[in-house]
């Protein structure tokens, strides 16, 4: 499980003589991971477009079933390249099917969302009549009942658990019944049967049950260097346990399990140290250090130096978390304190990235009692207060960082810099629930940070911006997070160190600042996009829930409700299993747009008490906001006025602007005409100051709603629709024809105002939101149309996929080409593109382009 790509590489290698018909990057990435040639860190996206195009290849032959088996005990690299490749398989004649015992939890969260089958026992009669057939003599009726009772059905416990009873046992019911699990039952079950084996051939055993990748010959090297014999195989198999043939095969798990644990730790050492010495350390110097660690009775520096470098080939290969172990054992087994305790702290680091805070306090700890230099303990507090942030986002965190940065000041001024910017994150997050001074305090005090390096890095313009943004007003806050944003976009993130800091310290305030406050759409999709992006290739489970967050509100600001629901899902699951703080905005934000007032409330309300417990305060604006949101949709304008009102009483990073565009609609729908000038006032200053098509669009539309000059309001309304219509923010466009058309009808020019509400009824019915279109049904009702239920279009709507493709397609790029820019097999392509042309009716590729610039 330590090994990264070991699983996928068991699983990939029958295949291997297929390599040679990938497409030249994806073989590469392939043979760079299995270790076949040597490269840098592979893409890992690369990397499963790659297994997907093998599994393809091999399946051009004939079907292929892949079978994963105990999945729970794969490296989360091969997990997590194995659920990439399983969401792609369409048009593919392959199925894969994964094993677990348990509900798929830790390295298994990316198979979440599969389809899943669960294996029950089996029947009562069936479970008698297995268990009679293997009980040679007697069975008593309760000592069967208790033992089908304790299976639950198993078939595996029927057939095993009977062999650890005597004759007596099974005849009278004399046994004590076991109140052990079931899975320790029937490995006692197996472990009776080895102990009752020749030393010799419990020896073999346990070599091959430490030597995880059954390798044939390398087993029968150990066995010559602990001089076992040809016999002791023998002996092994005929007692069912193992299976030698081309590979090493145990008859269970449990059974390797069995062999190791019925070892006492003098043999295992032993075992261990024969297989590191029977290891190429040319070849496979991962797995002799491991071998290696394993065999070490007390701390040894030379192997602690192995297990490091291994560490960093396995992050190379497959991120952060193949590192993790590798560090952690490299610590336990250095015999320098100080030396321990730097170890301990990178292990702890490593650990954290890799979204398992618990284990990452555990190391700290380890690190605190050693002799640390001033930086080390400044770099340990420091990261003890971004445990805290990942795991409650609160607002006890944002001081633990501020007092970081400060005792980095004279240490490391980038650092502490990186860490100010942190501190002003926290700070952010937690919003109103922060003690007296909170973000602006944060802000105050990145200014007086020191200098930033020269030549200053994107995070040195982002701390810049966001801490003018607060201590000198929006407005001159804009140019320095515009520069800022320009640096962002310029930046070329290579190590892997790199990546996992933009995405933890830089990435979410950078798309607050960008995206909320400087109204850039572009910005939030580029942005959006890259954070996933690097956080799969990096591995980092820590910070992929908020890419993944991000980039579904990206879809839901274009409309594509399901799209984004599918995003906030993943990213649940990922918090789940790790243990951190949830990100919840963008799923708050979706649930007001479907309009589904009981759902939308009692998310909101249990969203709003989760945060309140947490101490993360922006939660409650962003709450007012999205309340605000549901109302206006629902056409109860006083109740979104009141909900705007609160979220406005504290300024939170981001989504302030919009909230003060759903007062204006709420104030000039209710007549608090006052209320509605302020709030349009507040709003022009940021949108003027921002001046892209989105702010100015929203602007116009806000200033709209209070004109009283009806040539003015025309005009304005016209300009909110040609703005927003450049933009990727489609809802805000559909929300620009609803109102427009709402005033046309007051202003009786009946024929303008059903055009602009059937554009919005049918814009917003499409996206899903529900509310807002019934608001445009009752408007177009009041004209004089009746709206009747939607017939069935000769063209249906394409899935956001799909039109991908048929863009794709239509600029001239072949299936291949299509397949790596969107990680799916050429097949795959194929199979979308006849749906595309059945759907659009057309015939050719050449076509595509027309058809989709008409609709």
């Amino acid at each position: 499980m330590e090994l990264a790509f070991a699983g996928l590489h068991q699983l990939c290698a029958p295949m291997l003589g297929h390599l040679d018909r990938l497409p030249g990057p994806q073989r590469d990435a392939l043979s760079v991971a299995f270790g076949l040639s040597a490269g840098s860190a592979p893409d890992r996206f690369l990397v499963g477009l790659a297994v997907l195009s093998l599994l393809a290849e091999v399946a051009e032959e004939q079907p292929l079933v892949c079978v994963v088996d105990d999945a729970q005990w794969l490296d989360q690299v091969s997990a997590q390249t194995l659920a990439f490749v399983a969401r792609r398989l369409l048009a593919e004649r392959v199925a894969l099917v994964f094993a677990v015992r348990e509900p798929v939890l830790g390295p298994l969260v990316a198979l979440v969302g599969l389809p899943e089958l669960v294996i029950r026992g089996l029947r009562d009669g069936d479970a008698h009549a297995l268990l009679a057939s293997v009980v040679p003599g007697r069975l008593d009726d309760r000592v069967r009942d208790r033992i089908v009772a304790e299976t639950r059905g198993n078939p595996l416990a029927l057939l095993e658990l009977p062999r650890g009873l005597t004759a007596a046992e099974l005849a009278g019911g004399f046994g004590r019944p076991d109140a052990r699990p079931l899975s320790s039952q029937i490995e006692q079950s197996f472990l009776r049967r080895i102990e009752s084996l020749p030393v010799a051939t419990r020896r073999l055993l346990l070599a091959a049950a430490a030597e995880p990748v059954g390798d044939v010959p390398l087993l029968r090297r150990v066995a010559e260097r602990l001089s076992i014999g040809p016999d002791a195989a023998a002996a092994a198999e005929a007692a069912g346990l193992i299976e030698i043939g081309v590979r090493v095969r145990f008859r269970h798990p449990l059974v390797r399990s069995a062999a190791y644990r019925a070892a006492d730790p003098g043999d295992r050492q032993e075992v261990h140290r024969a297989l590191a010495e029977a290891t190429d350390p040319e070849s496979d110097p991962d797995r002799r250090a491991w071998h290696r660690a394993h065999a070490a009775v007390e701390p040894d520096e030379v192997v602690a130096g192995e297990l490091e470098r291994s560490a960093d080939r396995a992050q190379g290969r497959g991120g952060i978390a193949a590192a993790v172990a590798f560090l952690a054992r490299a610590t336990e087994l250095t015999p320098d304190p100080a030396l321990r305790a730097a170890r301990a702290l990178a292990a702890a680091q490593a650990t954290f990235e890799a979204a398992a805070p618990d284990a990452a306090y555990e190391l700290l700890t380890v690190a605190e009692i050693g002799p640390l230099d001033p930086l080390q303990r400044a770099r340990l507090e420091r990261l003890r207060a971004q445990i805290v942030f990942a795991r409650r986002r609160g607002s006890d965190a944002a001081p633990l960082l501020l007092a970081a940065a400060e005792r980095l000041e004279q240490l490391d001024g980038g650092l502490a810099r990186e860490t100010y910017l942190e501190a002003l994150g926290a700070a952010i997050f937690g919003g109103r629930f922060n003690g007296h001074g909170g973000v602006r305090e944060a802000a105050e005090a990145a200014r007086a940070a020191p200098p930033a390096p020269q030549p200053p890095r994107p995070i040195d313009f982002l701390l810049d911006g966001v801490a003018a943004r607060f201590t000198e007003g929006y407005v001159d806050g804009v140019p320095k997070l515009r520069h800022a944003l320009q640096s962002f976009r310029q930046e070329t993130l290579r190590s892997k160190e790199d990546i996992t800091r933009w995405l933890w310290l830089a990435y979410p305030i950078a798309q607050e600042a960008f995206v909320h406050e400087l109204w850039d759409d572009e910005a939030w999709h580029e942005l959006a996009t890259r954070a996933v992006r690097l956080a799969r290739e990096a591995g980092a489970l820590t910070a992929l829930p908020i890419g993944l967050v991000y980039r579904a509100g990206v879809h839901l600001h274009a409309g594509e409700f399901t799209t984004a629901s599918a995003l906030i899902e993943e990213a649940d699951a990922i918090t789940a299993a790790t243990g951190n703080a949830p990100v919840m905005y963008t799923s708050l934000v979706l649930v007001a747009w479907r309009g589904e007032e009981a759902v939308a409330l009692e998310l909101i309300e249990a969203d709003v008490r989760d945060a309140t417990a947490r101490g993360e305060g922006r939660v409650l604006g962003m709450a007012g906001y999205v309340t605000a949101v549901l109302y206006n949709g629902l056409g109860r304008y006083e109740a979104a006025l009141a909900a705007a009102q609160r979220a406005c009483e504290h300024e939170d990073l981001g989504f302030f602007g919009w909230t003060l565009a759903e007062l204006v609609e709420a104030a000039a729908r209710s007549g608090a005409h006052e209320d509605a000038a302020e709030a349009v006032a507040q709003l022009e200053e940021r949108t003027r100051a921002a001046g892209t098509d989105w702010a100015l669009g929203v602007q116009a539309r806000s200033r709209a709603l209070l004109s009283e000059d009806q040539e003015a309001a025309d005009g304005l309304y016209r300009e909110a629709i040609e703005r927003l219509t450049r933009t990727r923010m489609t809802v805000h466009l559909a929300r620009a024809h609803l109102v427009y058309g709402e005033w046309l009808r007051r202003e009786n020019r009946r024929r303008d105002a059903r055009e602009q509400l059937r554009i919005a009824h049918e814009m917003l019915h499409r996206f899903g939101a529900e509310a807002f279109a019934e608001r445009a049904r009752r408007e177009l009702q009041a004209t004089g149309e009746s709206v009747r239920q939607r017939a069935v279009e000769t063209r249906e709507v394409l899935t956001a996929q799909e039109a991908q493709i048929a863009r794709l397609a239509g600029d001239g790029l072949t299936n291949s080409e299509i397949g790596a820019q969107l990680f799916i097999s050429p097949r795959t392509v194929e199979w979308h593109l006849r749906k595309v042309f059945t759907k659009l009716d057309v015939d050719s590729r050449h076509k595509l382009r027309g058809v989709l610039a008409e609709t």
